[in-house]
């Protein structure tokens, strides 16, 4: 943990509601929705991590959750064929392929899977980048990837405050059909979208930080927000918290503002035990110099032990990955 000797701290008010071990966590937008989605995922708490890849301004979000609460079903007439591979414009181009079927075969797995997940998810973490939108001018509809066509088959516009909450209001009463249960975070990315320029950049954060800001006030009940960005932009106001392209966060800035995440909106009993689980993965994913000795082979058959036990004991963990990690390496 950084220092607060040497900061300015942003204080995080305390949550109505937290997740943990036992809830289910839906993570939808930006690149740092990854960031902590990803820890949560490697401390083997129960999450779905960006169904359509990463998406980035508020519109693309909203599509991407009423494709789920609809349960579409994608077609050869969803897809844009470009430079050989085929594209959905809901979708990041990891779901492209050359092959149409293949890609459609990804995406509606991809849906099927999300779709039923947040009919009984417990949280909804939502992560906005940036206010700027692309609408294809060929149909109108707001992309979420451009996948590399040309510039000028597009408009760009910044959204306005007014659109972000037009589109939200209905959303979340769409949600609340759905899953009336469900709790929505909001965050706004700390990473910069510098092809839109400092100033606009800012006016965009803006944008994002006061809509939310008002989704917010009129939907107490099941929405709050959690200050990622404040957190980087205050707390951490150096670039040695950032990556070498001066833009992504560090590991560094990362975990600090999972450590703050970690405290303001997880359970205190699923931290202790997170705390287990991070030894145990730690362990399992060591790579020693020679795994035939004598003395890893029996390291190897302890770290079976232990996860057997601690999947007895908590019987919501899923270790198979590590354990089929763990025979792989045993001597038979």
């Amino acid at each position: 943990m950084i220092n607060s000797k040497f900061q300015t701290i942003v204080e995080i008010p305390k949550f109505e509601w937290e997740t943990g071990y036992s809830k289910k966590n839906i993570f939808i937008g930006s690149c740092f929705t990854e960031n902590v989605g990803n820890k949560m995922a490697t401390l083997k708490y129960n999450v779905d991590i960006n169904p359509f890849g990463i998406l980035y301004n508020p519109l693309s979000v909203a599509n991407g959750i009423k494709i789920l609460l609809n349960e579409k079903e994608f077609t050869e007439s969803d897809l844009i064929l470009h430079n050989g591979l085929w594209h959905s414009f809901f979708h990041h181009g990891k779901f492209s392929s050359p092959d149409e079927n293949e890609t459609l075969e990804a995406i509606n797995n991809r849906i099927q899977f999300s779709a039923e997940y947040i009919k009984n998810a417990d949280f909804l973490f939502i992560t906005f980048g940036t206010a700027w939108v692309y609408k294809y001018k060929v149909t109108g509809e707001t992309v979420s990837n451009c996948h590399k066509i040309p510039a000028k088959e597009f408009e760009r516009f910044r959204l306005s405050v007014n659109e972000i909450v037009k589109e939200y209001e209905k959303l979340l009463a769409d949600i609340k059909m759905v899953n009336p249960t469900l709790k929505v975070i909001f965050t706004v990315s700390p990473i910069r979208h510098r092809k839109d320029g400092a100033i606009e950049n800012q006016r965009s954060k803006a944008t994002l930080l006061l809509a939310i800001d008002r989704i917010i006030k009129s939907n107490t009940d099941n929405c709050t927000y959690f200050p990622a960005y404040e957190i980087m932009m205050d707390e951490l106001r150096d670039y040695r918290f950032y990556a070498p392209d001066m833009i992504h966060l560090s590991e560094v800035a990362i975990q600090h503002i999972w450590e703050k995440f970690e405290a303001a909106l997880i359970l205190e009993e699923s931290q202790k035990i997170s705390k287990k689980v991070e030894k145990i993965v730690a362990s399992t994913n060591h790579r020693p110099f020679n795994k035939n000795t004598k003395e890893h082979q029996s390291f190897l058959r302890e770290q079976l032990s232990k996860l057997e036990i601690v999947e007895k004991k908590y019987p919501f963990f899923n270790f198979i990955n590590e354990k089929e990690a763990l025979r792989n390496q045993l001597k038979v």
